[in-house]
């Protein structure tokens, strides 16, 4: 049953177009998806990089307390933007051509073997991806007048 699974730490990314991962499942519940990580270490994994993250880009977000929920926008820079940096620093040879995370729970499990543990990843290259990170504009662009 999918009530049984916990929340995924980054069902906020995954519910987007960039993001996938084995590990996770979608459910909805009345109108509104949702999703669910069918492995309690990857969850354990995923939220201990996402605390992380959102730690050492708190000067960049201009925040002072990351342990509360931060504004949509500011949360999606954490999570997909940190995603594509922590991708750019693991697979360099990718990075120009590839906006997509097609499996988190991959990449968090190849960060872990590359640099030992979450904790030493190299954050400066991963906040500066957080930085630059747009997301979607709101509305739609006026077309030129002529």
């Amino acid at each position: 049953m999918l009530a049984d699974y916990p929340k995924c730490p980054f069902e906020m990314a995954i519910l987007g177009p960039q993001c996938g991962c084995e590990k996770s499942t979608q459910f909805s519940v009345a109108e509104q998806m949702s999703v669910a990580c069918t492995s309690d270490i990857a969850r354990n994994n995923c939220q201990t990089l996402l605390t992380l993250m959102r730690d050492r880009a708190r000067f960049a977000l201009k925040v002072t307390d990351t342990s509360g929920v931060l504004p949509f926008g500011k949360e999606m820079r954490v999570m997909i933007g940190g995603l594509l940096g922590l991708q750019r620093v693991l697979f360099p040879e990718d990075s120009p051509n590839n906006n997509k995370v097609e499996n988190i729970y991959a990449l968090v499990n190849r960060a872990q073997a590359c640099h030992g543990s979450l904790e030493s990843l190299p954050y400066q290259e991963v906040v500066k991806s957080i930085t630059r990170y747009q997301g979607r504009r709101r509305g739609f662009a006026r077309p030129d007048r002529v």
